[in-house]
């Protein structure tokens, strides 16, 4: 059963590919390893991280299946359903409940736009249809929608939903949200961002959905436990990591997608897992695979 609330560095996973529409199995397993035995408190796979969107439904089955059986229950797996059917999205949360996932995540359904009432609406509608406990995730970037705070606290009333997810980069949202379910404690606050981390923690989040830690786990699982403590002595310098990592390894090349890029070169680099992405985006050619590679051995050298 999945802890309320769920606390510390949930890392969003990203999705090891040989092509389309194979998964490097080899290298997921090597991922779900390094993660863990870095000491994080949970994996979700199957998010924006994970590129999900891209995926077809019989690979995210295929995804769903392996990183369940690897994690054999050692942590929390939250497995991601949005999907603009919701037909899909509960095909999805059976097969996560059948192989043995704690909870599904779900963002507003894509493509049509909607009212903050239309959502609440089918929010109230589909959420006891699924077979796990649900995760909202407000990520406007990619739904052309933010659930508003009054939204997600009438949502939190719905008995199988039991968090939040947000990537709003906004740190009041996340406060007036906390302020109006200061009755509800069980009630998950989870923050995407990294470089809110920190703050967010020490306001009361409960943690955060960092992709950095798919590279460097026990660096943001030991700034999640400094910011617990309010340790700034601790928080300071670790925090100088996490930027460094956001301003060189997520910042190559002039595209929308270089984070993900930057994220995926660099565990190939590291040797974890292949660096493939699937369409529409393409992995680095060799002149930035070159770029992350010094940021990398800059970034492994401070740390020692």
């Amino acid at each position: 059963m999945i802890p309320k609330p769920l606390r510390g560095i949930i890392v969003p996973l990203v999705t090891p590919l040989l092509d389309n529409d194979t998964l490097d199995i080899e290298g997921l397993e090597r991922l779900i390893e390094h993660t863990i035995g870095g000491g994080v408190h949970g994996l979700f796979i199957l998010g924006t991280t994970g590129e999900f969107a891209s995926l077809s439904y019989r690979l995210k089955t295929e995804v769903i299946h392996h990183a369940c059986r690897m994690v054999n229950r050692r942590v929390p797996v939250l497995v991601g359903i949005a999907d603009s059917s919701f037909a899909e999205s509960l095909n999805l949360s059976v097969i996560a409940a059948d192989n043995g996932a704690d909870a599904a995540v779900i963002t507003p359904p894509f493509y049509f736009s909607q009212g903050q009432a239309e959502l609440l609406e089918y929010l109230r509608h589909v959420a006891p249809r699924f077979a796990l406990p649900v995760f909202l995730y407000n990520m406007p970037a990619h739904t052309k929608m933010m659930i508003e705070p009054d939204t997600a606290v009438a949502a939190a009333q719905i008995p199988q939903i039991i968090g939040i997810k947000d990537s709003s980069f906004d740190l009041a949202y996340f406060k007036r949200i906390q302020y109006k379910l200061k009755d509800q404690p069980d009630f998950s606050l989870l923050v995407g961002p990294e470089e809110f981390t920190p703050e967010f923690v020490m306001m009361g989040g409960h943690g955060g959905v960092n992709g950095g830690a798919n590279m460097f786990p026990k660096l943001y699982v030991d700034l999640y436990h400094a910011s617990v403590e309010r340790n700034f002595d601790k928080i300071i310098p670790l925090m100088n990591q996490v930027m460094r990592i956001s301003t060189t390894i997520y910042r190559v090349g002039n595209y929308s997608s270089s984070y993900l890029k930057g994220l995926k070169c660099t565990l190939s680099l590291m040797g974890i897992c292949n660096d493939f992405m699937a369409e529409p985006f393409h992995k680095f050619k060799q002149p930035e695979r070159e770029k992350v590679r010094k940021f990398l051995e800059e970034i492994q050298s401070s740390k020692n």
